[in-house]
């Protein structure tokens, strides 16, 4: 018996050993999604056409003057009660000439995405104004030092393909502050691609300064950008945000990629029939698409058309919820059917704990986004409470989950030698399994994600190893990763400049 304990004892240690270097990843970010349409051909159709209508014989308000010489310009046209209206064919010409596809850079090239397509990729997004907290389990406000804590855990976990500062620094009161010590933040702790948003149009040439120092010169980083800017030049319903829409002309012309967001809310500030919110949150995002065409055509812009919802009992928003997911999934197809970058956000869990309810709702959303082809799925990382809040217990559960989803999306292979003839025949006239058959091993490296947090242990040897559920797994797992990964990304003269030309308030 000892003898048999030893064999299972070196199994195991063998599996852990190929979860934690796998010689193929399994299930690698950028899996091909678009299998799940919840809209026909025809309700896309109905939909977009109540779009063209809606920004046709509607239009768009609070257009602010700049603007409105611009879309003037293109051939809108104003109808005389502060409303600029969109011709159908003005629309298509926007759809055209804008960016199908293109890389959002890292820092480290090694780590850039391109986006568009039906390729899948998860990420970040938000702006929790609460942590919580790993010590205590219950919430408090987020600091400066929970954005670097959060930006290096997430530096080291795969299925984050690019990362939105998801937290803000509540502890940092002034907003040019705020927005600069939160790209050092970003620069500081990661190379991947990073976004961040602008409070005000006049911080983003200051900041690209910085972003300067960090590629290597003056003009160096609008060659390569490495950064793109989040923000919400829409309100809902139907008009322009004049500080938001000054921010899109500062972006642009420092060639800042763009993610515009619309975040109408059914029943409050869009239809809450779910057809009707999609109508109007699709006229909406074509409404930033149109911005960006009248400045720049072809300018890259990812089309984040986010429907949220709430809950029409209470007025709460809720981020968990099975409207959520297909709307969600139904937004994704409606970008990818009209051959534009989509960004969808998905995983908000309105769960306040590391629970069942956590797991379900973040499982039910991201899978369903995924599945539908968002090329970006924003907010589908580490945030908790109804996007009121991020976890660094969850940052690490749900980058396993997405491993789960890509192995899901990247499917079956089926070819001659997956099917496996000559393995059955051999394992039926031979010992009678499979096991340690080298088509099964061969499997084995290729075909299957062996998880580290999920456990899979029996009873037994659960309760024998401390009866640990996955928060407290998760909370180990944030705890050794920020002990030990302390990256240095920007040089001593680098990050010295920076100091001396901006107010950083992180030691």
């Amino acid at each position: 018996m000892a003898g048999a304990r030893g064999r299972r004892g070196g199994r195991r240690e063998r599996l852990a050993q190929r979860a934690a270097k796998p010689t193929v990843d399994p299930c690698p970010p950028g899996q091909i999604g678009g299998v799940y349409k919840p809209l026909s051909d025809d309700d896309l159709r109905r939909i977009y056409d109540t779009a063209l209508d809606l920004l046709e014989r509607l239009g768009v308000g609070d257009v602010p003057e700049r603007l409105q010489k611009d879309f003037l310009a293109i051939g809108a046209t104003d109808n005389g009660k502060r409303r600029i209206q969109f011709p159908p064919a003005l629309v298509e010409e926007a759809i055209d000439q804008a960016a199908k596809t293109f890389v959002l850079h890292g820092r480290d090239p090694e780590r850039s995405i391109e986006v568009g397509g039906n390729t899948v990729y998860f990420g970040t997004g938000g702006a929790a104004v609460q942590m919580l907290d790993m010590e205590t389990g219950v919430y408090r406000p987020s600091t400066l030092e929970d954005l670097h804590n959060l930006t290096r855990l997430q530096d080291t976990l795969a299925n984050v393909s690019w990362y939105t500062r998801c937290c803000v620094a509540t502890d940092v009161p002034d907003t040019y502050d705020l927005d600069v010590n939160t790209v050092f933040a970003l620069l500081k702790n990661t190379t991947k691609p990073i976004a961040t948003s602008f409070t005000l149009a006049e911080y983003v040439a200051p900041i690209v300064e910085m972003l300067d120092i960090a590629a290597g010169g003056l003009g160096e980083f609008a060659k390569r950008p490495f950064m793109k800017a989040h923000i919400s030049p829409m309100i809902s319903p139907m008009r322009y945000g004049e500080d938001a829409v000054d921010v899109v002309y500062e972006c642009i012309g420092h060639n800042i990629p763009i993610s515009c967001i619309t975040a109408a809310q059914a029943g409050a500030t869009a239809p809450a029939t779910l057809a009707g919110f999609l109508a109007q949150s699709l006229a909406e995002t074509l409404a930033s698409l149109l911005m960006v065409h009248a400045i720049q055509p072809g300018f890259p812009m990812v089309f984040s058309n986010w429907p949220l919802v709430i809950d029409l009992r209470t007025g709460a928003f809720s981020g968990g919820s099975g409207e959520t997911a297909v709307l969600n999934a139904a937004s994704a197809q409606l970008s990818n059917w009209l051959g534009l970058p989509s960004g969808v956000a998905c995983s908000m869990t309105d769960a306040k704990a590391i629970d069942a309810q956590y797991g379900m709702e973040k499982g039910i959303t991201s899978m369903t986004a995924g599945l539908a082809g968002g090329n970006l799925i924003y907010e589908s990382s580490g945030m908790t409470a109804s996007l009121l809040g991020v976890s660094c217990e969850a940052f690490v559960l749900d980058d396993e989950m997405h491993s789960n989803t890509y192995r899901a999306l990247r499917g079956i292979e089926v070819t001659d030698e997956n099917l496996g003839f000559d393995a059955i025949c051999a394992a039926v006239l031979g010992e009678g399994h499979f096991l340690g058959g080298q088509h099964t091993y061969a499997a084995m490296e290729r075909d299957y994600f062996y998880p580290s947090l999920a456990d899979r242990d029996d009873p037994r040897t659960w309760e024998q190893q401390g009866a640990q559920d996955a928060w407290g797994r998760a909370r180990q797992r944030a705890k050794d990763i920020l002990k030990d990964h302390n990256p240095r990304y920007l040089t001593a003269e680098q990050e010295n400049e920076i100091r001396r030309r901006f107010n950083i308030l992180h030691a």
